[in-house]
């Protein structure tokens, strides 16, 4: 499993209904990228951090760990605007205006993605996709969410235990060999998915398989008061930011 589906599944939020969390998550990451970048995207990040690390109650190593990466991404599109290719002043040259531009996209997006994250660490996928058939999503397509994302578990279990009994043959020590490695493991992970697929298929079709999986969702109600505490957070969140924005402007 991995380390923000074991978060999700133990947080303090584990027990709460999707829509709750939802209201609140996704709520700050519309909120990151509709406000005004200074001050309303740093405001919708700190507390989007407030929360993860306060009542949500996620571990700051985990939470690093998952932020990290999108984090990455969020740098490396903010750092072409910094930039202008062509010009009067070279082939390269600052952007005017650059710095600005990168730092509000920065924020937006950082933003933005601590508030999916709020829903991801919040929400485990078992307990989020089986409800989306009654949102209105074909359960077909529920279902085939449902295998790949079951199916993924066991697939980087694989390649994992692969990788182990390489290492454990020196399969690593020289260059050579590692790329015969990687070669390896691509085509063993290759056959094991399609082999594990097919025996999936053969136990659904021998059990009856109607084509909807039926599954057990936890008993689950929507809390009127969490709900309404989320909605008033994100109205504070939107009104400071308007506050602050012409003094800080």
């Amino acid at each position: 499993m991995l380390p923000i589906d074991a978060a999700a599944h133990s947080n303090r939020w584990r027990h709460r209904h999707p829509v709750d969390k939802a209201v609140l998550g996704l709520g700050l990451t519309v909120l990151a990228i509709s406000l005004p970048p200074w001050p309303g995207a740093a405001l919708v990040l700190v507390t989007a951090l407030a929360v993860l690390l306060g009542p949500a109650g996620v571990p700051g190593r985990r939470l690093w760990r998952a932020y990290r990466v999108p984090l990455g991404f969020c740098v490396t599109g903010a750092i072409p605007l910094l930039v202008q290719v062509g010009g009067p002043g070279g082939f390269v040259t600052l952007a005017e205006g650059g710095p600005v531009r990168a730092g509000e996209l920065l924020l937006r997006t950082s933003g933005a993605s601590l508030g999916v994250l709020l829903f991801a660490f919040t929400t485990p996928m078992s307990d989020l996709l089986p409800r989306l058939v009654k949102a209105g999503v074909p359960a077909p397509v529920v279902d085939v969410a449902l295998v790949t994302y079951r199916m993924s578990f066991l697939l980087l279990d694989s390649v994992r235990r692969i990788r182990q009994a390489q290492a454990a043959r020196l399969g690593h020590t020289t260059r050579a060999a590692t790329w015969r490695s990687l070669a390896g493991l691509g085509a063993t992970a290759f056959v094991r998915a399609f082999d594990r697929a097919a025996r999936l298929q053969a136990g659904l079709a021998g059990r009856g398989y109607d084509g909807t999986l039926h599954v057990l969702v936890p008993e689950a109600r929507v809390s009127v008061r969490f709900t309404a505490a989320g909605a008033a957070l994100l109205v504070a969140v939107a009104a400071l930011t308007f506050v602050l924005e012409r003094p800080l402007s």
